[in-house]
């Protein structure tokens, strides 16, 4: 069984082909034994797992098994206490409310490398960080959940899926990793993880 991690670029699939010729993984790794545990969207940077463990792959994509998912967050606007303190309690989205989560006002990442194309730029609008862990996964949920606060994200990056993190990865990197145990990672936030 082959487990890899990748730093997926801006702009790129988060699979192997493409019949519309957009950048896909191919472009990054030769191994085609592996399959995306889960999935980013073209906009978003940041950590895939890929693996050939079916079972890892289901553990890892499916929410019921409430794996943590970290991102980073720039936001629009001087995020707010209030606003975190939300996110935190959970929300109501359009399907449906959203489990507790960690959130937090965090520094911009050191070593963040710059973003192609670069986040829109506005001089009367400051921006923040958020590092948001929730422990389900749907369609663009960390964007929904912070403009569902009112501050939307302009620029979102997955830094860790469970034991593993972009630590030490370029965009566009990838290296294999040992496959973790699947029940160390599959508990979802406690009452007290959320006021982290």
């Amino acid at each position: 069984m082959t487990t890899v991690i990748c730093n997926k670029p801006h702009g790129m699939l988060t699979k192997f082909t493409d019949a519309q010729g957009r950048p896909t993984l191919a472009a990054l790794m030769p191994l085609r034994d592996v399959y995306p545990a889960g999935r980013l969207d073209a906009d978003t940077e940041g950590l895939v797992v890929l693996t050939s463990d079916g079972r890892l792959q289901s553990q890892i994509a499916n929410p019921r098994h409430h794996w943590r998912k970290t991102y980073w967050a720039q936001v629009e606007g001087d995020v707010t206490e209030a606003a975190l303190a939300r996110l935190r309690a959970g929300l109501i989205l359009k399907d449906g409310p959203t489990r507790p989560a960690r959130a937090k006002r965090m520094a911009e990442p050191p070593e963040l490398w710059p973003r192609d194309p670069p986040v829109r730029y506005r001089k009367l609008i400051p921006t923040s960080w958020i590092e948001l862990t929730i422990s389900e996964g749907r369609n663009r949920q960390v964007r929904r959940m912070t403009a569902a606060v009112g501050f939307p994200t302009l620029r979102l990056i997955r830094y860790s899926v469970g034991p593993w993190s972009i630590d030490g990865l370029a965009p566009g990197d990838w290296r294999e990793v040992d496959a973790a145990p699947m029940s160390a990672h599959g508990a979802g936030l406690t009452a007290g993880d959320d006021q982290q």
